[in-house]
């Protein structure tokens, strides 16, 4: 009833802006996962390379660059993951401090209407909560993948050799998946928090947030570059 009665007093203006940003969150990153066959996004393509790679993995000698590459895979889900927890943190603290939000908004041009700083602050809290336990997951699933590669024979000869670096690929497209899930949700949290402007700043800054996920899924120059690699090489005129 609590819940229900504070929504009655949530203008209808700042109740749209936060179901937008919601459902734009939510959509962008089903699109990004399951876009159209005739046009995959960046995540969709890069799923190929991974699989390359660890197939290419197999007869590599030696296996210091996987080990290297795989490592900064990890520590950039670590560095995240920190960054997360410290946002966290940050918000939680000025939501516990009710009297620093109401000297910053009335020193800054914060459009607070009938809904206090410190509550607007919830919405990118819980975006930068989510992106943390994505990050802290894909550390997890790449240590997995990590494991996987040290159990793959360099023989490929050994019948066991390519389907162990089948099983990795995919441990490394699903640590990829979340840790791209992680990103995504930091977009909007950083999107949020334009909410402290008002439902009008709110409703800009995510469609702002969704324009530039969308270009650099969709339309950017690197998905042309990484598009490139799968098609043949032009056959030279006679």
């Amino acid at each position: 009833m609590d819940s229900l009665a504070f929504l009655g007093r949530v203008p209808p203006g700042d109740l749209l802006a936060v179901a937008l940003i919601v459902g734009f969150w939510l959509f962008s990153g089903w699109l990004i996962e399951h876009p159209p066959k005739r046009r995959p996004s960046v995540t969709v393509l890069m799923q190929s390379y991974r699989q390359d790679w660890m197939r290419t993995f197999v007869t590599r000698v030696p296996r210091i660059f996987d080990a290297t590459l795989i490592d900064s895979h990890r520590q950039g889900t670590a560095f995240f993951t920190s960054a997360s927890m410290i946002a966290i943190g940050g918000g939680l603290a000025l939501i516990g401090n009710s009297a620093t939000m109401q000297e910053i908004a009335a020193d800054l041009p914060l459009d607070t209407g009938r809904i206090e700083p410190a509550l607007k602050l919830l919405l990118p809290v819980m975006l930068m909560a989510n992106a943390l336990l994505k990050f802290i997951w894909a550390h997890r699933l790449f240590g997995y993948c990590s494991i996987l590669m040290a159990a793959v024979p360099n023989d490929p000869e050994d019948p066991g050799a390519y389907p162990r670096a089948a099983q990795a690929a995919e441990i490394n497209i699903t640590a990829a998946r979340s840790y791209n899930r992680g990103l995504h949700s930091v977009y909007f949290a950083l999107a949020s928090l334009a909410w402290l402007f008002g439902p009008g700043a709110l409703i800009a800054a995510a469609l702002i947030a969704l324009a530039v996920l969308m270009r650099r899924e969709f339309w950017s120059h690197s998905r042309a570059v990484i598009l490139a690699g799968d098609q043949p090489p032009p056959t030279a005129e006679p």
